[in-house]
Parts: C-alpha cells; structure tokens; sequence
C-alpha cells in the first residue's frame, strides 16, 4: 500500500488542459473571488500593522507593520492555494463529477488531479503577487532581494495545493473540511512567526514551529523583503520543496485511488 502511495505518478502535459478548464471557469466571477480571499490578510495589514502596531514597540529592528507585512503575504498564499484544492477540488469532484467527465476522454486521473494542483498552486501565485504588491506600494519592502519572493510564493502555493488535495482525498463532506483549516492551518497562521517573534515564546512553542512549513516560509519572505539573505536560505527553501514533492505525488496517487475503487 504505501509503494502504491509513494510512487511517481504519471502525469502528462495534458494536465493543462485541466488547468484551462478551471481557469475559464473561474474567470466568470474572478471579480467577487478576489475581493473574498484577499479581503483578510488586508484587513491584518491595516487592523494589526497600522493600527495595534501604533501601540507597540519595534520588533527585531522594525515597526510592526513592517514585521506583519512579510507573513502576510506568505499566510494569503497558503490560504488561497489551500481554499482552492480542498472546496473548489471536493466541489468538481464529488458533487460537479467533473472528474468522471473528464477521465472518459484521454486524460487520465493523474492528469486530472495534477491539472488541479497547478490551478491551486495559480490561485495562490496570484492572490500571494497582489498582496506584494499592495505591501510594496505601501513602502514596506526595503531590498531588491525581494525579487526572489515570486519563486518563494510559487513553491509555497505548490505545497499547500498539494497538501490540501491529500485532505480531499479523506474527507466525506464539505464539513470536514473545518478540521484540517481550524486544527492545522489557522493554528500554523497564528504559531510560525507572522504575529510576532518566536524565539519570545515559550520553548515548547519554537520547537513545535520548527515542524510547520510555514514558518520557514515566513523566515524566508522576512529575509528577502528586508534585505538580509544568508545561506539559511536554502536549508529552510530545502524544507519546504520536499515536502512539496512528496505531499504532490501521495496526493495524486490518493485521489486517483478514491475515484477509481
């Protein structure tokens, strides 16, 4: 069982044909999408960074806008990529069927499941830019490292696609849905540094973060974005393409064996 989980699964460029789908159907109501998945990590910008940060003190050398922007921008990307692979994925899959459609042409499972990772990985790649760009015209980043922060929300939007699509791969109804978002990612958003500096908290808590991909994402985006880079870097980049890897093919190989029993 765990060699048929742990396989390469065969995807051919036919994937994107499953990417096309979705992005034209999604480009029917991007309008009222956009405004619903970027609306929270704006409002943490304005509430949290403008506004509580007026009564705080600096945190590592920074107002506290400018300590929030960077995790804000990371926490948008996983959420829109997450959101996307576990609703809209469950959506096409048990209720729309599209997935019976589409697997009765050419395409095949794995090209359906792995069409849909890159889509997710698309909506956090887009919704993760306009919060850069809105963190960028508001004058928080500081550095041209911060060119590199694109390739950094791409592979975290790729990871959490494919992390998310192992959970639809599980779960009965739209409601269990609340365990994975409440359980393991609203707690990730709150302990991997994007509110405030881990090595302030208890031990227990640092080295529990150390276990959440978020938290060396965020590191990662801080370094850029403030122009302090070291060679950390790649070790914490290694900690999440990994994953990354892994997560996507054992999400492949588990969906196909729950469409195709």
């Amino acid at each position: 069982m765990m060699h048929e989980i742990l396989q390469v699964p065969q995807v051919s460029r036919r994937c994107l044909r499953v990417w096309q789908r979705n992005r034209d159907a999604y480009m029917k109501f991007y309008r009222l999408s956009l405004l619903g998945s970027l609306g929270d990590p704006i409002l943490y910008l304005l509430a949290m960074g403008y506004g509580l940060g007026r009564f705080l003190n600096q945190m590592e050398g920074m107002s506290y806008v400018e300590f929030l922007a960077p995790g804000l921008v990371i926490s948008s990307t996983m959420f829109s990529a997450a959101f996307e692979c576990t609703y809209g994925s469950f959506l096409r899959m048990i209720y729309l069927k599209a997935y019976d459609a589409i697997i009765a042409t050419p395409l095949t499972i794995e090209d359906v499941v792995a069409g849909d990772i890159l889509w997710g990985t698309t909506k956090g790649v887009f919704n993760g830019l306009i919060m850069f760009l809105i963190i960028t015209a508001c004058g928080l980043v500081d550095s041209w490292w911060a060119a590199g922060i694109p390739l950094l929300i791409l592979l975290v939007s790729f990871l959490f696609a494919s992390l998310s699509m192992i959970t639809t791969a599980f779960v009965p109804t739209f409601e269990a849905f609340n365990y994975y978002i409440t359980l393991f990612l609203t707690p990730m958003f709150f302990f991997s540094g994007v509110f405030f500096p881990l090595n302030r908290l208890p031990e227990w808590v640092t080295i529990t973060s150390r276990f959440l991909p978020l938290t060396y994402a965020v590191e990662i985006s801080r370094s850029l974005i403030y122009g302090r880079p070291s060679w950390r870097i790649l070790t914490d980049a290694l900690m999440l393409l990994i994953p990354a890897i892994v997560c996507f093919q054992v999400a492949v190989n588990l969906v196909k064996r729950r469409v195709i029993k």
